[in-house]
């Protein structure tokens, strides 16, 4: 995004039409931190709420090496193929020592990277927790706005603090793969319990019957947790992303979720609280902004930072210092 002002209204209309190039800096105006291009990217995205709404957004997880990108390809060009417009939100990790990524994901799906029906975003984690991009969210608004009904969000992979995906999202899908009680003992309960289905990956080979065992195992351990919600039940299948098996009936469980979820208003309802949800993180991310940009703190924070660095203060009392500080300013 260069520095020229941005015409909102072209851009709105450009994204409106399906213009690939106006959908792809769309998204950048609104990843973009500059205080100019946050309210245009706010404008713009005013101007296309009307027509956000009507996509299934599919979160997916998984443990490194479970072969994310690999389900996706199979997934999308089955999906696209059935006539549906498929928009992946990929985020890859950012390196807390560079800030870098790698960004590696249209590499990994170059088939579907060439799917006119398809449209790729690697974005970077950043310094945001739960596996997804700091502007996800409002990502996820422009593509419904560019007409793609089916989205899916990948994140960056299964721990502790990845569970942000399925708070912004329809359905939780979680990859695992073949190998049974070890696995599961190993994942955190916590996203378990989030997913709204559960794929055993790279079923194919010899690990064909592995994968079935798998299955076996994850279906009687999920009977020990008490179901997300009263109109479905987590389904536990197998698939390959490389011959393809498998990523049919994954398609017609999502189907099926989103018309047990849809009809009985419970998708509705979730996005609902995910919107106030979103809203006072906003909030609290502003707030904490204005505080360390205000003058007050600017010239207190370096002292109060290095007493509590010492020692000399706890951290508790040294925030409370800094909230007086700006409230009453």
């Amino acid at each position: 995004m260069t520095q020229q002002q941005v015409n909102v209204s072209a851009l709105a209309d450009g994204v409106a039409a399906g213009d690939r190039r106006s959908l792809a800096r769309a998204i950048t105006l609104v990843e973009s931190t500059r205080a100019d291009h946050r309210a245009a990217a706010e404008e713009l995205l005013e101007r296309l709420m009307p027509s956000t709404g009507k996509s299934i957004r599919v979160g997916i997880s998984g443990v490194p090496g479970v072969g994310k990108s690999s389900f996706i390809e199979s997934f999308g060009e089955q999906v696209t193929g059935k006539g549906h417009k498929l928009a992946v939100l990929a985020v890859d990790p950012s390196s807390k020592r560079s800030g870098g990524s790698i960004l590696g994901d249209k590499t990994r799906m170059e088939a579907l990277s060439r799917n006119r029906s398809a449209f790729i975003r690697p974005s970077p984690a950043g310094a945001t927790l739960g596996g997804v991009a700091r502007r996800t969210r409002e990502a996820m608004l422009v593509c419904e706005a560019a007409g793609f009904d089916v989205i899916l969000v990948e994140t960056v992979g299964v721990g502790q603090s990845e569970t942000a995906v399925a708070e912004m999202t329809d359905m939780f899908l979680l990859l695992l793969l073949p190998g049974g009680g070890d696995e599961l003992q190993g994942l955190k309960k916590g996203i378990v319990e989030l997913a709204d289905m559960i794929l055993v990956n790279k079923a194919d080979g010899d690990l064909i019957d592995t994968a079935k065992r798998s299955v076996a195992e994850y279906t009687s351990a999920l009977r020990m947790l008490r179901p997300a919600s009263p109109n479905w039940n987590v389904p536990v299948l197998s698939c390959s992303a490389r011959t393809g098996d498998g990523i049919e009936e994954a398609w017609q469980k999502i189907e099926a979720f989103r018309e047990a979820l849809g009809g009985s208003g419970e998708i509705a309802r979730r996005r609902s609280a995910q919107a106030l949800d979103w809203l006072w993180t906003e909030v609290g991310e502003g707030l904490i902004a204005a505080l360390k940009a205000h003058p007050a703190i600017v010239a207190d924070l370096p002292d109060v930072e290095r007493k509590v660095a010492d020692g000399a203060l706890p951290p508790t009392i040294a925030a409370r210092r800094l909230i007086g500080l700006f409230a009453r300013s």
